[in-house]
């Protein structure tokens, strides 16, 4: 990812996986802040949980040395610059907080602090708090903003899955299977693909191979989690709620990953493909997603085309799925294969099914895939 060091991005993933384990809210924040810290290189951290009633009603911190908290005495609720971007829910970047206008100084005790960076932190629609990191020597950098605004999308989405974890024992002592298995599908699984989606965007726009096969092998076990979690659902109860629309999710997926180009990208899903009675398998449309993700992206990224082309289709018992776009083209025998393709061509192989890239110079590309259903 261009502006972000291979050894600190190296660094955020694994941490990540870290914060994404834990079970227990008050770990997973104390390590949240402690990642923080350490990527970013700041003197202190902390998180500050906001309330109903929009103050702190919680702040972990770390860096202060023994007993200096207690000397300080009361925690931090939300004034000043805190204030601000709990109001605002964006980002503050400050080479110096006493310059900023809302900065209200600190009480006896505390110790300085002038460089600044602060960064909200979503659990689901709702801001659950924002991170705080202060005094970096050198002051915070846009690559810091990035790799903190990163962390908390990773933070926010394992926030929302142990607050529904919790949830979700006080309801298993009435038995409410059902409910169970809806909060799993919509908290758990969404929150997951955001993660992923965060990541691949990063391998993406990664100049670096070490960081793309780091951030691969990550995108690759949250794959494995989601089906897992699906696995459980299922066993749970398959309501009629947990029927999936392979167009519906094509279609978003391929707006959002679009949007920043200027190529016309159309999206063609027969109407075969969801026969009434007939649904495509939740874990089919798992990999179905992310083989129109890898050949999309590579089109819109690489080959300068003025259209992309998405058409799946079903029949004889397979789905068929096709990328065309009117690029530049590749002479296919002498590219060197990237993860993208690879990709592509691991998930046909992992379903039975079998992928084909056709391409020529000045004549476009076009990726087919057969999977069965």
């Amino acid at each position: 990812m261009t502006g972000i060091s291979p050894d600190k991005l190296v660094t955020l993933v694994e941490g990540a996986a870290v914060v994404t384990a834990h079970s227990d809210l008050a770990a997973l924040l104390r390590s949240t802040v402690e990642l923080a810290r350490e990527t970013t290189g700041a003197r202190y951290a902390a998180l500050g949980v906001i309330g109903e009633h929009g103050t702190l009603v919680e702040f972990i911190h770390v860096g202060f040395e023994p007993g200096l908290a207690e000397r300080i005495g009361s925690l931090p609720v939300g004034r000043g610059v805190l204030g601000t971007l709990i109001h605002s829910a964006k980002t503050i970047r400050l080479d110096r907080l006493q310059d900023h206008p809302d900065s209200s100084g600190f009480p006896p005790h505390h110790p300085p602090m002038s460089s600044f960076l602060g960064v909200p932190v979503r659990s689901g629609d709702r801001v659950f708090g924002n991170l705080y990191l202060t005094e970096k020597t050198s002051g915070f950098t846009a690559e810091d903003e990035m790799l903190v605004e990163a962390l908390a999308v990773i933070a926010g989405s394992a926030i929302s899955n142990v607050r529904t974890h919790q949830r979700l024992r006080r309801l298993a002592v009435v038995d409410d299977r059902e409910r169970i298995a809806r909060d799993l599908h919509d908290a758990i699984i969404q929150d997951l693909f955001a993660v992923g989606l965060l990541l691949q965007g990063m391998a993406l726009r990664s100049e670096s191979e070490r960081e793309r096969n780091d951030l691969g092998d990550a995108v690759q076990r949250l794959d494995e989690a989601i089906a897992s979690l699906r696995t459980f659902i299922f066993d749970l109860r398959p309501p009629a709620w947990n029927v999936r629309s392979l167009g519906s999710d094509i279609t978003r997926l391929v707006r959002q990953l679009a949007d920043p180009y200027e190529a016309n990208v159309i999206v063609e899903v027969g109407p075969e493909v969801e026969a009434e009675g007939d649904p495509v398998p939740g874990e089919l449309i798992d990999d179905v997603i992310q083989i129109v993700r890898e050949a999309t992206s590579n089109a819109l990224r690489h080959s300068k085309a003025d259209t992309v082309r998405v058409s799946i289709g079903r029949s004889g018992g397979f789905l068929h799925i096709e990328v065309e776009d009117s690029g530049k083209g590749f002479d296919v025998g002498s590219a060197q294969e990237g993860m993208g393709l690879s990709n592509i061509r691991w998930r046909a192989e992992k379903s039975g099914g079998e992928s084909s890239i056709r391409s020529r110079s000045g004549e476009g590309t076009t990726v087919k895939v057969i999977l069965p259903t």
